[in-house]
């Protein structure tokens, strides 16, 4: 009836290998979770710091663009808003966000291979670039720009008729931004003889 010592000697240090192992799966979900947390924290300031200007502009490629935007409304306008590369390049959705960091890096890619490194180089391509955004501008509907222009937040009344009009009938007509704004921050490529 009554337990020997060893058996409660056994018992006990199954018991206490018990309590170890809840305790070292407890730690270590613990210690998953704030891995976890600490990987997103670093994907987000990775993604926050490559959405910079600067970061966009650190590649010498890429002065010819921020040349162009410099000269733009799109930099420097009456009401002081600005738009930086990231907020016409890059989604605010994570997915969308994610897949246009991945597919960018081909820019990278390129700058290495020597296709876009001169600014000769770059202007040759900035057809086939500009056509690229352009797409992809019509597949989204212009989500880009609308993040900031919304024909539904338009005062069309503070338009000039011609724009007015063409607002008013742009969203009847299934039109986005850039049907009729392609260029509109960086000037329009001279289309290639052959496209």
């Amino acid at each position: 009836m009554f337990a020997s010592k060893g058996s409660k000697e056994k018992t006990q240090t199954t018991a206490e290998r018990a309590k170890r192992t809840r305790l070292l799966r407890v730690l270590g979900l613990a210690g998953m979770f704030v891995a976890g947390i600490a990987a997103v924290g670093l994907l987000n300031a990775g993604i926050e710091y490559t959405n910079t200007t600067e970061f966009c502009t650190s590649c010498h490629t890429m002065s010819a663009p921020y040349a162009s935007l410099q000269e733009g409304r799109h930099h420097m306008n009456a009401p002081g808003v600005h738009a930086g590369c990231a907020d016409c390049h890059v989604p605010k959705p994570v997915g969308p966000k994610l897949a246009t960091k991945f597919i960018a890096a081909k820019d990278v890619w390129h700058e290495i291979l020597g296709t876009i490194d001169t600014p000769e180089k770059y202007e040759e391509r900035r057809w086939i670039m500009a056509q690229r955004i352009w797409d992809k501008m019509e597949r989204t509907n212009s989500r880009e720009c609308r993040s900031c222009h919304e024909i539904a937040h338009m005062d069309l009344s503070a338009q000039g008729r011609t724009a007015r009009s063409r607002h008013s009938r742009a969203e009847e007509r299934g039109q986005t931004c850039i049907d009729c704004h392609a260029g509109v921050a960086h000037g329009m490529p001279t289309k290639p003889d052959d496209a």
